[in-house]
């Protein structure tokens, strides 16, 4: 049973990374359509899922359409209950879906100034009044959720839930933008930015399509502030450890060079995706130890 879910670009549209962590964060099988913004193809794609007009949208396995991401959050809860999409205790849960809903409707400022884009960091961008004021609301909503549930992880409220995967797009913005907050904020930052799951979907964006102009800025530049990614770099397909692709496992067609030894892939995105962030690929890692 896998789903269907038509997607944006993956560096740039926020909404479809929210979408998408709801299932690979959760183990959920799921088939991506990938739609290039602000052209006709969003479009084109969303006429198979009617009366959806935005991404992210979901198709059940039976055929239901379901576009926002709050209702795909709750569907799929109520279809995967051993998931664990929303806390199982009664008290966090509500607090899960209280952050949930505030970051659905919430943080305009915020949102308009520092649109996600996650190839680039900046070392400044100037925030004005109104987007700091949507930041000290983001640390007042996730220390007062880490109190209220007792959580002891680096989650909102226990374990990974959708509330953390709803923030997770505010959270690459402050890492992008470089704005200015706390260090318990600055925490909860860091592990998004290492999420396993966090880090295949930027691997992936690294790689997905040309750069967008509407998301260019000419601020200072600094390195991405998540975890640095192995040496790995495009070589020629010859002398490669493996015959077929560790992801598709049809024959090898390109490679990749990491400390000394070549691996290969069955196409351009499995091996560029691989060289973005290897150690976020666990095939691709269980290939490297071999």
């Amino acid at each position: 049973m896998t789903y269907d879910l038509v997607i944006g670009d993956r560096a740039y549209s926020s909404w479809s990374l929210r979408g998408w962590l709801l299932f690979d964060a959760f183990d959920i099988p799921v088939r991506t359509l990938s739609a290039r913004l602000y052209t006709d193809e969003l479009a084109t794609v969303l006429r198979d899922f009617f009366p959806a007009k935005t991404a992210p949208t979901m198709r059940t396995p039976d055929g239901s359409v379901i576009p926002e991401t709050i209702a795909i959050a709750e569907e799929l809860a109520t279809r995967h209950p051993e998931a664990g999409i929303w806390p199982a205790d009664p008290h966090a849960r509500a607090t899960a879906r209280v952050l949930a809903a505030e970051m659905h409707a919430g943080f305009t400022a915020l949102r308009s100034y520092c649109p996600m884009n996650l190839r680039v960091s900046y070392t400044d961008c100037q925030p004005p009044p109104e987007v700091l004021a949507d930041l000290r609301r983001l640390e007042t909503l996730w220390s007062w959720a880490r109190e209220t549930t007792k959580s002891t992880t680096p989650w909102l409220c226990g374990a990974y839930s959708a509330a953390d995967a709803f923030f997770a797009p505010v959270a690459t913005r402050i890492a992008t933008y470089n704005l200015p907050v706390d260090a318990s904020a600055t925490v909860y930052v860091n592990a998004h930015l290492a999420h396993p799951s966090f880090r295949r979907w930027r691997a992936m964006g690294l790689v997905d399509g040309a750069d967008q102009e509407f998301y260019r800025r000419d601020y200072p530049r600094r390195d991405w502030p998540g975890p640095v990614p192995l040496p790995a770099r495009a070589a020629d397909c010859s002398d490669t450890v493996n015959a077929t692709c560790p992801y598709s496992g049809k024959p090898v067609t390109h490679a990749l060079e990491l400390y000394g030894r070549r691996y290969g892939f069955c196409n351009a995105f499995c091996r560029d995706k691989t060289i973005a962030d290897a150690e976020a690929w666990p095939k691709f890692m269980a290939l490297y130890h071999s």
